[in-house]
């Protein structure tokens, strides 16, 4: 097969940018997103970056590079360690990180809020709308851009909405809406 057409570099840069985020769309982060993203990068840099590059040359010099699994598996570690660090950079460098405990007394649904909803069973649920990279639905964080975010968006108290799910469409009452603190961990 001629050169042309293989892939001399494991970098894939184009896999790197955001799927998640519309385009044009600003990276909208709590405070406690931010320092968790800020804190895995730093943690990459000075801590695994380091002493895989110190495992690197221990490896490299032992002689063969071809048949030395700690070099070859070193080196692809490093190449994942650079990839994640450019992306959490590119992410960090496009944050635009937004308070919810700055917003007064307000009844309508923006980013950072926690909102507690009604559903047709009668069912109470609370979710607070976040970034993409702070999202888990398991513990009722979504991301501004799910489907239940976007239904939600600019709702007030009181007010349905509808969702579109995969078994049809589901009403939700929206009970309560507040502006407090995001915890992650």
């Amino acid at each position: 097969m001629s050169k042309a057409f293989t892939r001399e570099n494991d970098d894939e840069d184009e896999l790197e940018s955001p799927p998640q985020l519309p385009a044009g769309q600003k990276n909208y982060i709590t405070p406690a997103g931010y320092r968790r993203l800020m804190g895995e990068l730093d943690r990459l840099w000075k801590v695994e970056r380091p002493a895989l590059v110190q495992t690197i040359t221990w490896a490299a010099s032992n002689g063969d590079r071809s048949e030395n699994g700690d070099y070859i598996y070193g080196k692809k570690r490093l190449r994942e360690i650079d990839r994640r660090m450019r992306f959490l950079s590119r992410r960090l460098d496009h944050a635009l990180v937004v308070d919810p405990t700055q917003r007064k007394e307000c009844d309508q649904v923006f980013f950072g809020a926690t909102v507690t909803v009604c559903g047709q069973g009668g069912v109470e649920r609370t979710y607070s709308i976040v970034g993409v990279d702070e999202a888990d639905a398991g513990r009722g964080l979504v991301s501004w851009v799910s489907p239940l975010a976007r239904a939600l968006l600019k709702a007030r108290e009181g007010d349905a909405v509808v969702l579109l799910v995969p078994g049809g469409v589901e009403e939700l009452e929206v009970v309560e809406v507040a502006y407090r603190e995001i915890v992650l961990d």
